[in-house]
């Protein structure tokens, strides 16, 4: 998911907050800082793991905002950003491990962010990214979010003809221009975006990485003739953009499971509900290949269930009384200390 409320500045000073510049509204807030070292106790992070968040979570930004500092009148950051509720502060602390770079800011009541910004870091990004690839539409806005990282570092932000391109490409990523940038560069004609032919799941780690950003596990209970008068059922889901479409039908082909797929607005679905398929395919696959952050509690609890079911007692009423204890318990129910 995209956060837009990303920093617009950093203040690099070791207080315990700062101001930084949201990005919708424009004006300054007051945002803590978290700074962090590498803890070796942290659990590894997988490059494939990682590449299939970033694909879920990531968002590749171009800043650019007034600046009299500069002959072209206008300031050009690059930053990668990774947004999550901050119960999963830890999860943004093995990606620092694992990448060497990047910081963790809160920023609001419950979230927290981690933020690569200097061009040097960048780097380390962009190096990662080209050996173990993208394969959403993501990948699209990587290759624009390169090209202005090329341009920054050849020095062509700095000219007029060098920021007009960086414009070009910002147009053509995330949600475009802001109006301030639509009114400062009127004639801008967007670059044509990329277009991402392979999406094909290349590694198990990937599909983990990718289920923990954008995957849901939960149970269902509804009211149905049977003994106690309830039906429990598990789901498996992942929600994406229709524009990512292909990969849907790829992950159908991936699992090879019976599932429910279907268009609702913008969004695709990908459910996967009989039973069989859920604890012959989908569990075996995330207990070797973890789930990680909260998530992993879910899917935990999710297993749960299904032992549950695989020994009938849902269809008891003390059985069910357990899983409707344990569904309370999950996804927004669930209370970390």
């Amino acid at each position: 998911m995209i956060n837009n409320n990303v920093f617009n500045s950093f203040n690099m000073k070791s207080s315990s907050f700062y101001m930084a510049r949201d990005l919708v509204s424009g004006r300054e807030v007051q945002a803590n800082k978290i700074t962090e070292k590498q803890n070796t106790s942290l659990n590894p992070v997988n490059p494939w793991f990682f590449t299939g968040f970033v694909d879920g979570e990531g968002c590749f930004i171009i800043m650019i905002s007034r600046s009299p500092r500069y002959s072209t009148g206008w300031l050009v950051q690059l930053c990668f950003q990774l947004g999550l509720h901050e119960r999963d502060k830890i999860l943004l602390e093995q990606i620092i491990n694992f990448l060497g770079v990047g910081k963790i800011f809160k920023h609001g009541s419950e979230s927290v962010q981690l933020l690569v910004r200097s061009i040097y870091e960048v780097e380390k990004i962009i190096s990662h990214l080209e050996k173990f690839s993208l394969c959403t539409e993501k990948k699209a806005d990587f290759q624009l979010w390169k090209e202005a990282y090329n341009l920054i570092l050849n020095k062509q932000h700095l000219t007029i003809d060098g920021l007009q391109k960086i414009v070009e490409i910002k147009a053509s990523m995330n949600r475009g221009l802001s109006d301030e940038l639509k009114a400062a560069f009127p004639h801008v004609i967007p670059m044509i975006r990329p277009l991402v032919k392979n999406k094909t799941i290349e590694n198990p780690e990937w599909l983990a990485g990718f289920v923990t950003a954008e995957g849901c596990f939960f149970v269902r209970v509804r009211k149905s003739k049977t003994k106690t008068g309830f039906r429990v059922e598990l789901v498996f889901q992942i929600t994406q953009h229709s524009r990512d479409e292909q990969l849907m039908r790829n992950l159908i082909e991936y699992l090879k499971c019976v599932n429910i797929y279907k268009r609702t607005g913008d969004t695709f679905n990908f459910m996967v509900t009989r039973f069989e398929d859920i604890v012959e395919k989908i569990i075996p696959l995330f207990q070797k290949y973890r789930i990680e952050g909260v998530k992993s509690k879910d899917f935990e609890d999710w297993c749960k269930v299904a032992e549950l079911m695989k020994e009938k007692k849902h269809l008891t009423e003390e059985g069910l009384e357990q899983i409707k204890k344990i569904k309370a318990k999950m996804n927004k129910g669930r209370k970390l200390n």
